[in-house]
């Protein structure tokens, strides 16, 4: 039974801690010629988070299919503690509802709500089984209340509908759908990727609590700060291998890079990516006059130069997201300008943005990016085809072409071209969406969090994308929630309180202190 107030320890998580609740042993699977995972072996304890980290191919996500049920491993086997502690072979995990029957529950990266839903049916999306016959309402409101306090202690409306509410509190809904069936052994699979700030710590200190009650979880994360901050012991796969399993204090940055990558450091020195230093250009490509993002809000007004690239950060839902869109889409309380010598051109939709050479990698790769029942070169090909028409008919062999050479210059971890989007890895699927703009050679792109929950290497990859796409003169604004992605990659960022720029940091003052005092209002941010 959820608890009834966030302080008190969730019932039923009755196991040992410290006791061995599954275990992995030479795990394998491949799809075709493609292996995903060679050989993965680990132990995984009650009342324990255990974290999973590896480059995108490592075979993390495999992983986590195999344990709630969706694919069958080629060889291998897994085990589970039955009620008395013992491990046992699990062998029934056949199919999602099975595992879920196990008690092994995860939370994807991909938010996974129904948008037409209410919040309450979203959060009890069926689940009501778990409890025999279904729940009477006033107890599902009582339950759910009781879960989404640990994470928005604000609170929220139940009967509003899923997909009206902000990123971080649809996800909030698929973690507290997980937490109403209390799972023996609970998956974050970069569940924490489309958190904000806030809710990721209060997440932490409810899984805090549940490891306290002897939940076994399993943590999957490439943020080296929530690893250090939450994880007990980690274990490295490499290449579909499980290459180690480290404690806390022996998991430095270092040692997991050098695992993972099999290297001493990502890039060479302290930081993963050095950072070329970019000529200043005077020729202004896109500007922003007195755009009003919400009633109240002080306007900003702004000019991005080519070769530049400009930051935009905050504390989540503070302006950012809706300015990055307005350069998109244009907005009506204002006015976006597309700048080529002197023609300015006013932004109208996302379309015309497109038509003026404008390109845009949204936040949500699932939602908004992606079309899943499609293969990786018709993704990359949905906004191009054109190119590719020969007689007018289209030709497979020039999108395979073109795709082709974008694999390569971007290190684009695939199998055939014709293979479903969906068998790629996070990083991958994010490098083909940014392969489907820069192929249409855009002078500006718009980039909404493109390194959300993708590995070290493909960050690397992009960083050093971005850093040749200024030296071609190509302008590019990114919304990032990572401050040090500012400190490393941006000319000059612009920080958004309250629905509009609090702060301007430019380059030469750029540091954590300075961004991190910038987002609270702090004097001298500037």
């Amino acid at each position: 039974m959820t608890p009834s107030s966030p302080s008190e320890t969730p019932a039923g998580l009755t196991a040992k801690a410290g006791s061995v609740a599954l275990r992995v042993t030479g795990l394998a699977k491949a799809f075709g010629p493609t292996v995903a995972l060679r050989s993965c072996s680990a132990e995984f304890r009650a009342g324990e988070v255990h974290a999973i980290i590896g480059e995108n191919g490592s075979g993390k996500s495999t992983l986590v299919k195999i344990l709630t049920g969706v694919h069958r491993p080629d060889a291998g086997s897994v085990e589970l503690a039955d009620t008395a502690g013992r491990l046992v072979a699990a062998p029934a995990l056949r199919s999602p509802a099975a595992a879920i029957s196990a008690g092994i529950m995860a939370v994807f990266q991909e938010v996974l709500v129904v948008d037409s839903r209410s919040v309450l049916d979203n959060a009890w999306l069926g689940a009501d089984t778990t409890f025999g016959a279904p729940l009477p309402d006033p107890e599902r409101r009582r339950r759910a209340r009781a879960a989404f306090a640990e994470l928005l202690p604000g609170g929220i409306d139940l009967d509003a509908p899923a997909g009206a509410l902000p990123l971080s509190q649809r996800q909030a809904c698929a973690i507290v759908r997980v937490l109403l069936r209390e799972p023996r052994v609970l998956i974050l699979d970069e569940a924490t990727s489309a958190l904000d700030v806030a809710t990721r710590d209060r997440l932490f200190v409810a899984i805090g609590r549940r490891r306290t009650g002897g939940m076994c979880m399993l943590f999957i994360s490439h943020r080296m700060d929530e690893i250090g901050e939450i994880a007990d012991r980690v274990t490295v796969l490499r290449s579909g291998e499980s290459v180690g399993t480290l404690t806390r204090a022996e998991a430095t940055p270092d040692k997991l890079v050098q695992l993972m990558t099999g290297t001493d450091h990502l890039a060479g020195g302290k930081s993963a990516h050095q950072r070329l230093e970019r000529p200043a250009s005077a020729d202004g490509v896109l500007e922003v006059r007195d755009l009003r993002l919400r009633p109240g809000a002080a306007p900003v007004s702004f000019t991005l130069s080519a070769g530049e690239v400009v930051g935009l950060a905050g504390l989540e839902g503070h302006g950012q997201d809706e300015f990055l869109r307005a350069l998109w889409q244009g907005h009506q309380n204002g006015q976006v300008l597309r700048v080529t010598g002197p023609v300015q051109t006013p932004i109208r939709s996302a379309r015309h943005a497109a038509a003026l050479g404008i390109g845009y990698v949204p936040r949500d790769r699932r939602a908004e990016s992606l079309f899943a029942p499609l293969s990786v070169q018709e993704n990359f090909g949905v906004v191009t085809s054109r190119a590719d028409r020969r007689a007018g008919l289209l030709s497979h062999a020039a999108l395979r072409g073109r795709l082709a050479a974008y694999r390569e210059s971007l290190g684009i971890r695939m199998g055939k071209p014709t293979d479903l989007i969906t068998t790629l890895s996070g990083g991958n699927q994010q490098k083909v969406v940014i392969a489907r703009w820069l192929a249409r050679e855009p002078r500006i792109l718009l980039l909404n969090d493109p390194t959300r929950g993708i590995d070290l290497g493909a960050k690397r990859d992009i960083y050093m994308l971005l850093d040749k796409l200024a030296a071609d003169g190509v302008a590019v604004v990114m919304l990032s929630t990572e401050v040090d992605e500012h400190v490393e990659l941006m000319d000059r960022v612009l920080v958004f309180r309250e629905g509009t720029v609090g702060a301007v940091v430019e380059r030469d003052g750029l540091s954590r202190a300075a961004l991190v005092s910038a987002f609270f209002g702090q004097e001298g941010s500037r």
